[in-house]
């Protein structure tokens, strides 16, 4: 690969992303510019804004990569991905930009009307957020070092770096701007390699039926096909993951009222949809023509190299670079969205919820991670991420859901659910390499529970939340009532303040 061909596409990307925040600096005037955008973020910009934020390293180059290893089986993880939204459109985005709150741990707080269930929330999203940003610096390394010979660490700093410079000068305001901005990049990176490696691969004399003939047998033939059981977690982390993933609510609060928060994610999963097409089908070609990554332990380069193999020359190094700016722009527009959210909580808890506390908080929240980054081995994107979903279904979810839809909800409740969720899922997670070849004997299929454990961990949560909700029913915060008007009446229905 031409290194000056990286070069060039990643300084560009950061230079166009400082332009961008910077501009929204001259507009970021107030607290609920930076927590929020004052509320007044429009459905489409808001929509390509969330695009950005949502499709992350995981996406751009870890869909892909999964193809290659897992064939069909890793056609879930898109399809997951965008169905997650729809699961946001039915029972999230309107209710939760009705509550008039500024962070998830807020929500929860005047929800439940506790502040233990506020601070265990405001954890949890500062776990998940961090354990969210790593993989998206673990991409970045993997790009800066494919594409310029540089160390792989000089990417994962590049970016916390970038980052934490615009969300600290311009909050929220700014990376809407920026996320807007990079999600039509990426889309384009993508897109247009995509379409001009189909026609180079037709013009080299593979004609219509061949060519999708290889790309059917791309699509079969994992190395361990998945089980039913793997395929089942997978979506329930997915599905229920993506209601409890702090960067993506935190949006919904940008927008004006109720009906534009519904309209931003109608909007969402068209994108999603046409987005997701094409690295599903750069994972079927890398199959087809780049099958040895997956024995190399290479699997999620494969997007970055498949145009010198299909396109070597001017054309495969043009291909090459947009894809390379895509992907940085991916690690950025995904980390920019979870920095502004840990930071709006942690400023919350630890700084008084001022913009200068805002900003050392988004100073720690671009540090933390990129600490564990650096410390930490880099493992297959997507399938990292998946597990970050997990955890997330396991956690906030329970929470919110029942938050929004069921008056019954406690503070003892959800505290009680968001910890077993996290000590089960966490505890399979961190424990579960080491347990799985010492209980396999003893427990069947323990080595699938304990790698994929959204199927087992998730119902418990919910479980763990309503049984201890029903046994502390006496608790119920006596503002129910009017909390859960709030969430489900129109804004053009009542005049509440906060609105």
């Amino acid at each position: 690969m031409n290194q000056a061909v990286g070069y060039i596409a990643v300084s560009t990307v950061v230079l166009a992303t400082a332009f961008i925040g910077f501009y929204g600096l001259r507009i970021s005037r107030t607290t609920s510019d930076f927590f929020v955008a004052s509320r007044t973020v429009r459905p489409w910009w808001n929509a390509s804004a969330i695009g950005g934020e949502y499709l992350s390293a995981a996406s751009f180059l870890g869909i892909a990569g999964l193809i290659l290893l897992s064939g069909q089986d890793a056609l879930w993880f898109p399809i997951g991905y965008t169905a997650g939204y729809l699961m946001l459109l039915l029972f999230v985005a309107a209710p939760l930009r009705r509550s008039g709150a500024y962070t998830v741990p807020d929500f929860v707080g005047a929800r439940v009307e506790s502040a233990s269930a506020r601070r265990v929330t405001s954890l949890l999203v500062i776990v998940v957020g961090c354990l969210y940003i790593v993989p998206q610096l673990h991409g970045a390394a993997l790009t800066v070092s494919i594409s310029t010979g540089l160390p792989a660490w000089v990417g994962a700093v590049a970016v916390a770096a970038v980052v934490c410079l615009v969300v600290v000068t311009g909050g929220m305001r700014s990376i809407t701007f920026v996320q807007a901005f990079q999600f039509w990049l990426k889309l384009t990176a993508i897109a247009v390699p995509v379409v001009f490696l189909l026609i180079v691969v037709a013009r080299e004399g593979m004609t219509g039926a061949e060519l999708g003939a290889q790309l059917g047998d791309g699509l079969l033939g994992g190395t361990e096909p998945a089980s039913a059981y793997r395929t089942v977690s997978l979506l329930v982390a997915l599905l229920f993951g993506t209601l409890g993933l702090p960067h993506v609510l935190v949006r919904f609060y940008t927008n004006p009222d109720g009906a534009s928060a519904r309209r931003t994610t109608l909007i969402v999963l068209g994108l999603l949809a046409v987005f997701y097409v094409f690295p599903t089908v750069l994972g079927f070609l890398g199959r087809a023509f780049m099958p040895e990554l997956a024995a190399g332990g290479q699997a999620d380069a494969v997007v970055l190299l498949l145009p010198g193999v299909i396109a070597p020359g001017l054309l495969g190094e043009l291909l090459t670079a947009l894809l390379i700016a895509g992907g940085f722009a991916a690690f950025l527009s995904t980390t920019s969205g979870l920095v502004v959210s840990l930071a709006g909580v942690i400023s919350q808890e630890l700084f008084g919820g001022s913009v200068r506390g805002f900003r050392w908080a988004a100073v720690l929240a671009s540090l933390v991670p990129l600490t564990v980054a650096l410390l930490s081995g880099s493992s297959a994107i997507a399938g990292a991420v998946g597990l970050v979903f997990a955890f997330t279904a396991s956690t906030i979810c329970p929470a919110l859901l029942l938050g929004i839809w069921w008056r019954g909800l406690t503070a003892p409740g959800a505290i009680a659910g968001m910890l077993t969720g996290a000590a089960l899922c966490g505890g399979a997670m961190m424990l579960g390499p080491a347990l799985a070849p010492l209980l396999a004997g003893a427990v069947p299929f323990v080595g699938e529970l304990l790698a994929q454990p959204a199927a087992w961990t998730v119902p418990l949560a919910f479980g763990v939340t309503i049984a201890v909700s029903l046994a502390t029913a006496s608790g119920r915060p006596l503002g129910v009532s009017r909390v859960l008007a709030r969430l489900h009446t129109p804004e053009r229905h009542r005049h509440l303040p906060g609105a």
